[in-house]
């Protein structure tokens, strides 16, 4: 059972990756931070992370990574991953994953913050939740419950991308 949601899954996306989900741009992934600028009042970031497990029989699971944009979009998904994998460890499997850590997916530039240039440009970025590590083109909430007032509004923002 296993081997026949992985290879049926493979042979979709072989066939329709280029049309429905083609590796974005460096221009779309412009488009997209602008996006979310505009939509959601963040700046400079490129999508949200999550993933999903999902109970195939009894006790088999796979999981769905995802990427979707501003308008709740996917963009990218990852379809496979064993169920006892992380989100984090299902990420970093991925091509998406790899190709992210190796700077390879033509992302922007790093750019100013609207209200913030004094800090100078800064780094586009994915948002996830706390499943995912904390990386520098990958943001996560603050942890805890006792958050300052800032901490607290930048988990709002950030809560209200995923």
């Amino acid at each position: 059972m296993a081997g026949i949601v992985g290879e049926v899954a493979r042979a979709i996306w072989d066939a329709l990756v280029q049309e429905v989900m083609p590796v974005p741009t460096t221009e779309d992934w412009q488009s997209i931070a602008t996006d979310f600028l505009h939509r959601w009042n963040f700046p400079n970031c490129l999508g949200s992370i999550d993933g999903k497990h999902v109970v195939v029989r009894g006790t088999y699971s796979v999981v769905l990574l995802s990427y979707r944009k501003a308008q709740y979009c996917f963009r990218v998904v990852d379809v496979g991953s064993y169920g006892r994998t992380s989100d984090g460890g299902v990420l970093a499997n991925s091509t998406f994953g790899q190709a992210l850590r190796d700077g390879t997916l033509g992302l922007p530039q790093d750019a100013l913050l609207p209200g913030a240039e004094h800090l100078g440009p800064q780094p586009h970025v994915f948002v996830a939740d706390e499943a995912f590590p904390l990386r520098r083109d990958l943001m996560r909430p603050f942890p805890g419950h006792n958050l300052s007032g800032r901490h607290r509004v930048f988990n709002y923002r950030l809560s209200r991308q995923g």
